[in-house]
């Protein structure tokens, strides 16, 4: 679905080596040479045109994974796309994000979630959703902002089906965790 033309200015990040061979929210296999990147807000399957504004490069992208996890952030990069648009060495860049196109209303129609856990601090989101990782390929962070507080979601799904959210959240129930049925 075409987008209408939409810009964000922010920090770029990147991210790579310890992710590498990892899940990410979109339940694919992160390749930190494929040209993605991880948005907070975008919708998974975004295309985006990321343009460094220090240097004029762009590179074309599409958004698989949640983060960046650090205040003031707008994206983090794979390693490819941080090293065509000149980044790696310092690190983060002033970038300009256009949306190129959003994912089919079939794709962005989400479906059933199991969420185990919401938190006010990254950093306890982020223990949970790799304790989870190791035995769910499907868990990510969503970032919700509330008014000057943001909270962080860890998730599990997304399922076509309540029934088969439900029957994630039987499994997982055995952990003790407070585990919530919820539909995007």
């Amino acid at each position: 679905m075409r987008a209408p033309r939409t810009s964000q200015i922010g920090v770029a990040s990147w991210y790579g080596p310890g992710f590498d061979g990892h899940h990410t929210a979109s339940g694919e296999i992160y390749d930190q040479e494929d040209l993605t990147a991880a948005s907070p807000s975008l919708p998974l399957g975004t295309q985006v045109i990321v343009t460094n504004l220090d240097n004029g490069r762009s590179v074309e992208l599409r958004i698989n994974d949640r983060g960046p996890f650090v205040k003031g952030r707008q994206i983090d990069l794979s390693h490819r796309a941080a090293e065509l648009l000149g980044i790696l060495r310092p690190g983060t860049a002033h970038v300009r994000v256009d949306v190129v196109s959003y994912p089919s209303m079939e794709a962005a129609r989400g479906g059933y979630f199991v969420q185990v856990g919401s938190f006010s601090q990254a950093a306890n989101a982020e223990r949970l959703r790799r304790r989870l990782a190791m035995n769910y390929p499907d868990v990510s962070i969503q970032e919700l902002g509330a008014g000057s507080r943001h909270f962080y979601r860890v998730r599990m799904g997304s399922f076509e089906t309540r029934d088969q959210a439900q029957q994630r959240a039987l499994q997982s129930a055995r952990l003790g965790l407070p585990i919530v049925v919820v539909r995007e």
